[in-house]
């Protein structure tokens, strides 16, 4: 993993007011995230605090990487998720707006990100797998488009999970995050989603509390539940025999919402599982690491 020098733990602004009177004096904050040096195609926190005991915030909003941030109170800090592009530059774009009193005040910064390795993995399939006909690719796209719609529509929802999520299999990880994927020979895509071990029929549980935002049976992802947990946050849980849930249910976490399978274009039985936040998919493991609480 590259981790750049100039990594920054702690940031520390003095951010001049853009909304405050003359006589309003500029507010202190310290930005950091957690971990300190967020990591490509994953989760991290941005956690916003003032270092003027007498004078709080009243509010925290923002974007990072495009997306929506969505902050909660904690003690005297303000926290979001923020979701780390797999691609892109070495560093993570913010912007944030810090609100105490009647005053705003504008940040915008860099966070330096690290770049991990990952490994490539050679698949042998079908060729009407590898290879789509332009009908093939026009119904692939539109179930594409319908999954981003999912994931855009989960900034709309409130935080609906607590605690921390759990895996939705107990098997081990067949496949991991990020992983290129060579099939027939040929590098066609990169793994962006958690592959575990099961047996056909074998349960699959929601990670976290949300709502069943779609079930849909799709070309590659087979019979697929997408749950939303708000605040951005989406999961998806592909190529299922069955599914246990409906849509518009709201699930808990380790409900049993369907089955391991093999539908779609599936070498053999698996879980394969997915993290959004918002447009940005990232390594679903990452939200095993995030606090309690957020």
């Amino acid at each position: 993993m590259r981790i750049p020098r100039c990594a920054a733990i702690l940031i520390v602004f003095a951010l001049m007011a853009t909304t405050a009177a003359a006589q309003t004096k500029p507010a202190a904050v310290t930005i950091r995230t957690v971990p300190a040096v967020p990591v490509r195609g994953t989760l991290a926190l941005v956690v916003v605090r003032s270092t003027d005991s007498t004078s709080s915030l009243s509010s925290v909003d923002g974007e990072a990487a495009g997306e929506p941030l969505h902050f909660e109170r904690v003690g005297r800090s303000y926290r979001s998720i923020a979701g780390i592009p797999l691609e892109g530059l070495d560093s993570l774009d913010v912007t944030l707006h810090v609100v105490r009193h009647a005053t705003t005040d504008t940040v915008r910064l860099l966070i330096p990100i690290a770049t991990p390795v990952y490994p490539d993995e050679r698949l042998t399939v079908a060729p009407k797998y590898a290879q789509l006909d332009s009908a093939t690719q026009a119904r692939v796209d539109g179930e594409i488009e319908q999954a981003r719609a999912v994931g855009r529509a989960a900034h709309d929802t409130p935080r609906l999970w607590s605690g921390r999520f759990s895996p939705p299999r107990p098997g081990r990880v067949r496949s991991v995050f990020g992983t290129g994927r060579i099939f027939n020979g040929e590098v066609t895509s990169r793994h962006y989603g958690t592959d575990f071990a099961g047996g056909i029929g074998a349960p699959v549980r929601a990670a976290g509390r949300g709502v069943v935002a779609l079930v849909a049976n799709f070309y590659l992802a087979g019979h697929a539940v997408y749950l939303s947990h708000g605040a951005g946050l989406v999961t998806g849980y592909f190529h299922l025999s069955r599914v246990d849930v409906a849509a518009g249910d709201t699930v808990a976490r380790g409900q049993v919402i369907g089955r391991v399978g093999k539908s779609g274009r599936a070498t053999g039985p698996h879980l394969h599982w997915i993290a959004r936040y918002g447009a940005i998919t990232v390594d679903p493991m990452s939200l095993l690491r995030l606090p309690a609480g957020r």
